[in-house]
């Protein structure tokens, strides 16, 4: 079977630019469109000024910079008081921009790529999505569920 990544690639997909407040990611994530697939966005491809591929930003980058940093050393989340640390966190978070929760190190893949082999990508290294990239363009968004979905409706 000769199934390429431009074959399944979703070209209609959230963009923001990197200089953005996070506070638009977190609305533009719970506001996302559901694909054919009646999968709903949980990231958003991330542009610079000129519209270069930069990163991407997940429902988990966001959440995952909700908690407080002091997890990041070794302390236990029930060692904590938690009173306002919620509404101390969410404050800090909503006061950042996108270019600083995002995620940069970012596999890409080829319009041009047959489909098993980005399915080994992505399933070796549990990517959700890759954006399919052209010179350093974005060109589409391959998402491992429309994957499956190709595959087996």
């Amino acid at each position: 079977m000769k199934v390429f990544v431009k074959d399944i690639m979703a070209t209609e997909f959230e963009t923001i630019k990197s200089n953005a407040p996070v506070e638009n990611a977190i609305q533009m994530i719970l506001n996302g469109r559901v694909r054919e697939t009646g999968d709903k966005t949980m990231s958003l491809m991330v542009l610079d000024n000129v519209q270069m591929f930069v990163g991407i930003i997940t429902m988990a980058d966001i959440l995952y910079h909700l908690r407080p940093d002091v997890l990041n050393h070794g302390i236990r989340g029930d060692e904590i008081d938690w009173t306002g640390q919620f509404e101390r966190s969410l404050k800090q978070v909503k006061g950042k921009t996108v270019s600083q929760l995002m995620s940069t190190k970012i596999v890409g893949a080829s319009a041009d790529e047959h489909l098993m082999v980005i399915l080994d990508r992505m399933v070796k290294n549990k990517y959700q999505r890759l954006p399919v990239l052209e010179n350093g363009r974005l060109k589409g968004v391959v998402y491992i569920s429309d994957i499956y979905y190709h595959f087996f409706s």
